[in-house]
């Protein structure tokens, strides 16, 4: 943000390596050459590369609760929080869900945690709810075809716009203005710019037609995800007037508990791109509190 980055948009760093042998690189270091070799087409034992800032793992997800069963929430006519909802025999486990558990700090340890406990949970819950051998519902004829018909509608687009200019400019817009550190303005900006960005999706040129290793049309169908999940961000981001985890806003650089202690609901229209934000209580209490009493929330420190 300060300018004293480096390229073009004075957004980047470079990492030398090149001071060091390349027997040395290839025997201790061969990943990072690697990856500088196949995404910045460097070599690292002649040149510097370039490096970003990126993320690691996303936290939340699909809402469910601690059987690893799919949860939605109903709201009243002005927008109030009613209830939780059961989607029947929809399951999510793993770094697509959220059932809620960071609270207990974003380390490595709670990566695991989602899969092995909750994957767990999901296949405990599977076996109480259904028989072996079971019949599933009919399908109808027209079951599918939408998403065929999806398809078929990208791989046949014929815009103005190459899938790869619309992600270079969703992710400028994500790093410029909903990085690691963020301010109002930048958050107020970002919204904009990002729902401006989420559109050009419409205007999208795929080049392959075929159905035979098609990477145009799957980096176009990632592309079309991945506009959802940063729109949903910023717009999340952008209204939480607060500090917490890895939200770090700088006109609000503590935790609101009062005021902020709450899920964030993030709702986003294929269709139109719109993006609404609603939200939902947290669950302040454990399954049997003589056996573990909730842990208030502490000051993160250092």
């Amino acid at each position: 943000r300060e300018g004293r980055g480096v390229g073009p948009k004075k957004d980047h760093i470079y990492l030398h390596l090149d001071h060091l042998p390349a027997d040395l690189l290839a025997e201790r270091l061969p990943g990072i050459s690697e990856t500088a070799a196949i995404f910045a087409g460097v070599d690292v034992t002649k040149e510097p590369s370039p490096v970003l800032p990126t993320v690691h793992y996303n936290m939340g997800g699909i809402p469910t609760n601690h059987l690893g069963e799919v949860i939605t929430t109903n709201f009243d006519s002005n927008g109030n929080y009613v209830n939780d909802v059961v989607v029947p025999g929809l399951f999510a486990a793993g770094e697509v869900a959220s059932a809620s558990v960071h609270g207990a700090n974003r380390l490595g340890a709670n990566s695991l945690l989602d899969i092995v406990v909750f994957g767990r949970a999901c296949a405990l819950r599977i076996a109480d709810i259904a028989e072996p051998g079971e019949k599933m519902a009919d399908l109808k004829d027209s079951d599918g075809m939408e998403s065929l018909g999806k398809l078929d509608e990208i791989r046949y687009a014929e815009g103005a716009i190459p899938t790869s200019d619309i992600r270079n400019e969703m992710q400028h817009v994500m790093q410029e203005h909903a990085a690691v550190y963020r301010t109002s303005e930048s958050l107020a900006e970002g919204k904009v710019k990002i729902d401006e960005v989420v559109q050009q999706i419409n205007d999208v040129k795929v080049t392959d037609k075929s159905l035979i290793w098609n990477t145009d049309l799957i980096e176009t169908f990632e592309c079309r995800n991945l506009l959802a999940c940063a729109a949903t961000t910023m717009h999340g981001a952008e209204e939480r007037q607060e500090s917490r985890g890895a939200h770090a806003h700088e006109d609000y650089p503590d935790r609101d508990d009062e005021n902020w202690m709450k899920h964030t609901l993030a709702y986003h229209d294929i269709d139109t791109g719109e993006t609404k934000i609603k939200y939902r209580p947290i669950h302040y209490y454990t399954l049997d509190e003589d056996e573990c009493a909730t842990v208030p929330p502490v000051a993160r420190v250092y």
